[in-house]
């Protein structure tokens, strides 16, 4: 089971876990050219900067498109598959803390998907965060966060869930819940098609989107929630 040491929020070593097969263990899990669409028309033209940006899924292809991509990263080994990519000299990358990384000059969009803000420590470094996104942004810029809205075990202890992983793997995550803290405490096991196993710990610390908005306040202003299964905005009944 998952302790709560410093390796738990350790980017690095997440990605030296698991950067080797991450594309493939996540491969059309996620809305990527959907994802890609609706950024692009959010800065056309314009410079964007990635935080987590990972093995590239997202820079890549909207740097084909003409904008000026950077990404910050706190895992080498996640970095070195993305300059192996084609294209992949096209993405100025940065490794470090997204909390307090500098990229020079500012930008139109900054983007923090696929729930990384949920890998931050605790609700200073999220608030840390939001901050470092507001010094990097040009007048009228936005920051965009992707995140799923908690839907944690109820009360304290441990819980069993199967997760939708690429095609050929399978995935299963034992959840241990602080529900006081707002953590999620998880191993996560990932079977490929030929028996190979590995797993590794991912810990959340969870905020409701009304936190995220407190948040947002206190550095950016909130433009509005959206829904990702529809790309827009959220309403009541999502």
């Amino acid at each position: 089971m998952v302790s709560l040491d410093e390796s738990s929020h350790d980017a690095a070593s997440y990605g030296a876990r698991l950067a080797d097969r991450y594309d493939d263990i996540y491969g059309g899990v996620f809305d990527t050219d959907g994802a890609v669409d609706f950024l692009a028309k959010l800065a056309p033209g314009g410079r964007i900067l990635e935080f987590g940006v990972g093995t590239g899924r997202i820079a890549l292809p909207l740097s084909e498109r003409s904008h000026d991509v950077w990404g910050v990263e706190g895992s080498p080994a996640m970095l070195e598959q993305l300059k192996a990519k084609p294209g992949g000299d096209k993405v100025t990358t940065i490794c470090g803390d997204f909390a307090t990384a500098n990229a020079p000059g500012t930008f139109d969009l900054v983007l923090l998907l696929v729930n990384t803000i949920y890998a931050m420590p605790n609700q200073d470094a999220q608030v840390a965060c939001f901050a470092n996104a507001a010094r990097h942004l040009a007048p009228g810029g936005r920051f965009v966060i992707e995140a799923w809205v908690p839907d944690p075990p109820r009360g304290d202890g441990l819980g069993l869930r199967a997760r939708r992983l690429g095609r050929g793997f399978a995935g299963l995550v034992i959840e241990d819940h602080d529900a006081r803290n707002q953590v999620l405490s998880t191993t996560q096991i990932v079977i490929s098609e030929t028996g190979e196993t590995r797993s590794f710990p991912v810990v959340h610390r969870y905020a409701w989107p009304t936190e995220l908005d407190l948040m947002a306040h206190l550095r950016v202003a909130v433009d509005r929630f959206w829904s990702t299964t529809a790309l827009g905005p959220v309403s009541s009944s999502d």
